[in-house]
């Protein structure tokens, strides 16, 4: 390809900050700033992960235009490492005010890219345990963004989204237990060899309450000009049956007009970490960028 030809990607840096919650606790954050941003996404990221495993993504975004930010939740990543005084055991705890406070402490992001880019449009892009938190963040607060991603989601009813063994389907001898999350070997291996990730058990680390609390449906009032990409792979088990169609048919009967489900046949949990990266990527930054023109 001649110069040219090339498509220009402009210059970004990234870099770390932190912000202190309603409850004190000190939530690490990350954010990947080009020097002209056409808008700004916000990334939630699932249980059992960091923010820092968004890293290519963010880039990518951060490469197009985007002003990208990310934190690691209460009992995640490096703000759980300070949490627990460094003992990597206890991660996933998420401390005082527990699943509804670390709500707010993604909320409080939010807010803060706001300020940082005054009338620039913000996309969330939450995926997993960040999409349920998501879902239930705008339950409450419906133009809490412009435009909403949900990864590796669920219809959030008993008889729709897995809470047990996510790996059965894949259980056997020389399974490492994370199978589920991309057919890519290298996924389960970078995952296990972090040591900020972590198997999870959602009852043990947050409790029934907040466990119970993860459940639900879209509710009315919700803003009927926000648009929505459900995108997941065909072969993620945290979603049973008709799952997404469900949660996506439930946004569309609470009025919103742009409700997009996109499946890859075969795909696993993280779509972003697949053998399919790539058309991922580019599919994702094509709908955000279409979404960020019309707003």
């Amino acid at each position: 390809m001649t110069p040219e030809h090339e498509t220009h990607r402009p210059a970004f840096a990234r870099s770390e900050f932190s912000y202190t919650d309603a409850q004190g606790v000190e939530i690490s954050a990350y954010s990947w700033i080009p020097d002209e941003p056409i808008a700004a996404v916000q990334i939630a990221h699932g249980i059992g992960e960091h923010a820092g495993r968004y890293d290519a993504f963010a880039a990518h975004l951060a490469g197009a235009g985007f002003a990208v930010y990310a934190d690691d939740h209460r009992g995640h990543g490096e703000t759980g490492r300070r949490q627990t005084g460094g003992d990597l055991r206890r991660l996933g705890k998420l401390g005082p005010g527990g699943l509804v406070a670390t709500e707010a402490e993604v909320l409080q992001l939010t807010g803060i890219i706001r300020e940082r880019h005054p009338g620039l449009p913000v996309v969330m892009y939450a995926h997993s345990w960040g999409s349920l938190m998501a879902q239930r963040i705008l339950n409450e607060h419906p133009q809490a963004w412009d435009a909403l991603v949900l990864s590796g989601s669920a219809f959030r009813t008993f008889r729709h989204m897995e809470s047990g063994d996510l790996n059965a389907h894949w259980a056997g001898d020389g399974a490492n237990g994370f199978e589920w999350l991309s057919r890519d070997p290298q996924t389960a291996a970078d995952f296990i060899a972090d040591p900020l990730c972590f198997s999870a058990d959602i009852i043990k680390l947050f409790g029934v309450a907040d466990g119970l609390r993860l459940f639900g449906k879209p509710t009315a009032g919700l803003a009927p000009d926000m648009p929505i990409l459900i995108v997941s792979g065909s072969e993620d088990p945290l979603s049973k049956g008709d799952s997404l169609k469900l949660l996506a048919d439930a946004y569309r009967k609470r009025g919103v007009r742009d409700v997009t489900l996109k499946l890859y046949p075969g795909a696993r949990h993280e779509t972003l970490n697949e053998t399919n990266r790539d058309e991922v990527f580019a599919d994702v930054l094509t709908w955000m960028l279409d979404r960020v023109d019309e707003s």
